[in-house]
């Protein structure tokens, strides 16, 4: 799968300036992705998929946004949700309680996956971002499943994914927040919205939900279990951003050696101490990134794990956001006009800091750590 990821990157890198141009969607990325059977990258073999682990995944999401950062960004929502579903094991679903219909569903999920289903994740919304304590999407117990209301911004692929997974708190019971799997279709419409500085490509429209879901739709087949989950596995909700972005500061990299070189730039010592830095920078962040990977896949939430998995986050974020910058400076301002790879990498890479959990948030979740505060309750304002 790695292999194929990096031999779909040059494609994706010869479509990407036309889709920032218009911020169109990459369907044709994704036509590749489903032929290439990446969407079944994180769904366990036994339902057919390439049982992979976090730290495969990482690298795969690494050679994609080398190619596009927008495909590999709306790729990552999508590998968030098999993840996190393929990761449950028989022994934590026990230890949850989980009733055995609601392991079939999610086998149901995977499957679709592994035969070229792709999810995106409807979870933002406007003025409480990703913060599922402070959503306002609910949902309500009705004779047939359950009833589902509300409206969701920053929604990546919306309009083209085949299902939503849509986080939303109880009528009944506000302290309950629960995740479904939503199929596209009525009751699911887009507004677009989407016409940002970055990540133009990944049709991040509003999305506005009305819709009756059977029970099977309910992940884990418990209400409350949103926030738990975010908490077990906060990789796939930190750590897994970290992977993209730090592929699109080495894309930046490659572009300003390609446009240094055929410039005749490189005889400039400013021009070259820029690149050695940033090479270097770049190659810090993926190691970063490489041992919050492998930590996770060996010793999933333990305390130092989570401890990789937000300096990976912060880390990246930063990287990607100066690298680039530097070397737009490095390359000159011929490399700032539109169409540009350069200028398309330095607004996708600023991006970084801003995805959930943005840097700021990474910063302080390690700094309450290091002077001995509970991470993730202490602090102004819940992480979630």
């Amino acid at each position: 799968m790695i292999d194929e990821a990096r031999r779909l990157a040059p494609r994706f890198a010869a479509r990407a300036a036309a889709t920032d141009r218009d911020g169109s969607f990459p369907v044709d990325d994704f036509a590749d992705l489903r032929d290439a059977g990446l969407f079944g990258l994180m769904v366990p073999a036994r339902l057919g998929g390439a049982g992979a682990g976090f730290a495969d995944y990482a690298e795969v999401a690494y050679e994609l946004a080398r190619g596009n950062g927008a495909t590999a960004l709306v790729f990552n929502m999508h590998a968030s949700v098999t993840g996190a579903l393929g990761g449950i094991s028989d022994t934590l679903a026990d230890a949850l309680g989980l009733p055995p219909e609601a392991m079939a569903a999610r086998d149901e999920h995977l499957k679709a996956a592994a035969a070229g289903s792709w999810y995106a994740v409807a979870m933002s919304e406007r003025g409480v971002g990703s913060r599922l304590s402070k959503l306002t999407t609910s949902y309500q117990r009705v004779d047939d499943g359950y009833r589902i209301t509300g409206s969701k911004t920053f929604c990546s692929g919306a309009g083209h994914a085949d299902a939503y997974l849509v986080a939303a708190r109880s009528a009944s019971d506000p302290t309950q927040v629960s995740q479904f799997l939503v199929p596209a279709g009525d009751g699911m419409r887009v507004e677009e919205t989407w016409d940002a500085l970055g990540m133009r490509a990944t049709g991040s429209h509003d999305l506005h939900i009305d819709v009756t879901v059977p029970e099977s739709a309910l992940l884990g087949g418990l209400e409350g279990l949103a926030l738990v989950a975010v908490q077990l596995a906060p990789h796939w909700m930190v750590a897994s951003y970290a992977a993209v972005y730090v592929g699109v500061a080495r894309a930046a990299v490659d572009a300003a050696v390609a446009h240094v070189n055929e410039r005749g730039l490189g005889h400039l010592p400013a021009v070259r101490a820029r690149i050695g830095r940033a090479d270097a920078a770049v190659s810090a962040a993926h190691l970063a990134v490489r041992e919050a990977a492998r930590r996770v896949d060996e010793a999933p939430g333990e305390v130092e794990t989570n401890r990789w998995v937000w300096r990976a986050k912060l880390l990246a974020g930063t990287t990607a956001a100066e690298v680039a910058a530097s070397m737009l400076e490095a390359a000159g301002t011929s490399a700032m006009r539109r169409g540009h790879p350069l200028e398309r990498l330095y607004r996708d890479a600023r991006a970084g800091s801003l995805q959930p959990a943005t840097s700021d948030v990474c910063a302080d979740w390690l700094g309450t750590d290091a002077l001995g505060g509970d991470p993730d309750s202490d602090g102004v304002a819940p992480r979630w």
